[in-house]
């Protein structure tokens, strides 16, 4: 494993997107075990972008503009349904209502989604690996898997200390009504924010 691979990885890892969003949020709201199973779902939703990249899925999304723009479009839909849902509902950001029945398995979904959805992500595979990966050498495929499992650890850990910094700091924001009420905005504006970039980007 190259050390330009691995610091391709952090800085691409450690740029805030979508998946850093979500977990912060995860862990300003229900703290450090909610944050550590949002980055682990954000991580899970990775796998299928591997397994694209793998049997060639990424090679039809990079090379037809429909199916290409069916997957970004369903990505910016859900972008657009997690900044509604963040912004009219309290609980997503409130200490006070911690004890609410918001399911591991809800987390899981929301996180793995956010990633899933997110056709720059396969297109990024299928860029990225291949660079560190010649195809023609043998055992070429147990090297794709296991630098891309170098890459799901990096975002695992990234994220998780992105979430755990937040709920460190949770009982501080918490108690300040105003404050919540303005972070429920920011996280909002975000996934907006974010929905509009990958709606404007081209392959």
């Amino acid at each position: 494993m190259s050390l330009a691979f691995l610091l391709t990885t952090l800085v691409v890892v450690a740029t805030p997107g979508t998946g850093v969003v979500y977990t912060l949020a995860a862990g300003l709201s229900r703290g450090r075990r909610a944050s550590v199973v949002a980055a682990f779902a954000c991580t899970l939703g990775i796998v299928p972008h591997i397994l694209a990249t793998v049997t060639g899925m990424a090679a039809l999304l990079n090379a037809s503009a429909t199916a290409f723009r069916i997957v970004k479009y369903a990505g910016v839909a859900y972008l657009l349904y997690m900044a509604w849902a963040t912004a009219r509902d309290r609980t997503v950001i409130d200490v006070e209502r911690e004890s609410a029945p918001v399911s591991a398995r809800r987390v899981i979904v929301r996180g793995v989604l956010v990633n899933l959805l997110n056709p720059k992500l396969t297109i990024f595979f299928f860029a990225f690996l291949p660079q560190f990966v010649d195809p023609a050498q043998p055992h070429a495929l147990p090297r794709m898997l296991g630098l891309s499992g170098v890459f799901m650890l990096a975002t695992f850990v990234v994220f998780a200390g992105y979430g755990v910094l937040a709920a460190s700091v949770r009982s501080h924001v918490t108690s300040r009504p105003r404050v919540m009420t303005w972070l429920r905005r920011g996280f909002a504006g975000s996934f907006v924010a974010l929905g509009a970039k990958l709606a404007l980007t081209a392959r």
